[in-house]
């Protein structure tokens, strides 16, 4: 496709994907629920690359995309997941596999897994239990070693005529990378820029935010460096996984790495407080859903009812609480 070729309308385009600016695209990839998990397109000048790819299941939707747009299947330069987390990297190995020309750029911590998944799948299974792997992320399938490179920090990679580049964001996973994009002024942060789901905007306030400690690599002091050294920027938007993009502008984004931040102190205190507490998971579930509640309120007013946030936060929780006890347990052996 030539870079003069107008793409469809986005009335033309299938539900789920979402053309957003500058070229980018959201495509909600169904994990879970609806605008819970996005995986990013980026077309420039008739070439493409996808940040993050959901799990598996995904795949027709990412093709479909594809298709939507009028863009073949050579046209993929890149497959750049943000870390290996499954509902990230799940369906790298079938994406690439339909991708004919197309090099997958990964965190060097997390290339051995992106070949063999092996590893990837028994440290995911002893969290979430066989029957829910199969029906949430379906088998995972390694990439060619020769179709595989590990990034480094600082990297620039080039997409049609803008150019890409990754660093180092440890704190949610230390296998996890940042993507810049100075054409649209945003990061592509995956979870290191927290959660964001879209049923806690608001029209006057914008969006609300919260951090994510998932296990098993949460590190609170390398967290916070890593958002402030993607502040460094002025970004003036973000495209998180969880869910899509969010910002106003420069100050808006701002405004959520406060939050995300103050937040991330409050998780690491709680986490403090309870570390000895008998039934500990219990406890820190329960402290964590009072503080995103008490948050959520703050923003929102009584707009959404307690019970609903707790709803809409029960995976968050429950993993975050995971997180952090996985967090407490690292620092008292060290």
């Amino acid at each position: 496709m030539a870079p003069s070729t107008p793409l469809p309308a986005s009335s033309a385009l299938p539900g789920y994907l979402e053309p957003l600016d500058h070229g980018v695209y959201a495509i909600d990839t169904a994990f879970q629920r609806d605008h819970f998990d996005a995986a990013f397109l980026i077309v420039d000048s008739g070439r493409a690359a996808f940040i993050d790819t959901g799990t598996r299941h995904a795949l027709p939707r990412l093709l479909g995309a594809l298709e939507a747009l009028g863009l073949p299947l050579d046209a993929v330069d890149w497959v750049i997941p943000t870390h290996v987390h499954l509902d990230h990297a799940g369906g790298v190995g079938p994406l690439m596999a339909a991708l004919p020309g197309a090099m997958l750029l990964v965190h060097p911590r997390g290339l051995r897994h992106m070949v063999d998944p092996s590893a990837l799948w028994a440290g995911a299974l002893a969290v979430y239990g066989e029957a829910e792997m199969r029906r949430s992320y379906g088998e995972l399938v390694g990439v060619p070693e020769a179709r595989a490179q590990a990034s480094t920090d600082d990297q620039r990679i080039t997409l049609g005529s803008r150019t890409l580049r990754l660093i180092d964001t440890p704190g949610h996973a230390r296998h996890h990378h940042c993507i810049w994009d100075e054409t649209s002024g945003g990061w592509f942060t995956g979870d290191t820029f927290g959660l964001s789901y879209r049923e806690f905007d608001d029209p006057v306030r914008g969006e609300w935010i919260m951090p994510t400690s998932t296990p098993v690599q949460f590190e609170p002091d390398a967290l916070r460096a890593s958002v402030r050294r993607m502040l460094e920027t002025q970004p003036s938007r973000m495209y998180v996984t969880h869910y899509s993009r969010i910002g106003r502008d420069a100050a808006d984004i701002e405004r959520l790495a406060a939050l995300l931040l103050a937040q991330v102190d409050e998780m690491e205190a709680i986490a403090l407080r309870l570390k000895d507490a008998p039934d500990r998971h219990a406890a820190l579930k329960r402290e964590l859903l009072a503080l995103y509640q008490r948050r959520a309120v703050e923003h929102l007013g009584d707009r959404l009812p307690p019970t609903r946030i707790a709803a809409l936060l029960a995976m968050d929780v429950e993993l975050n609480a995971q997180g952090l006890g996985v967090w407490l347990d690292k620092s008292r052996r060290q």
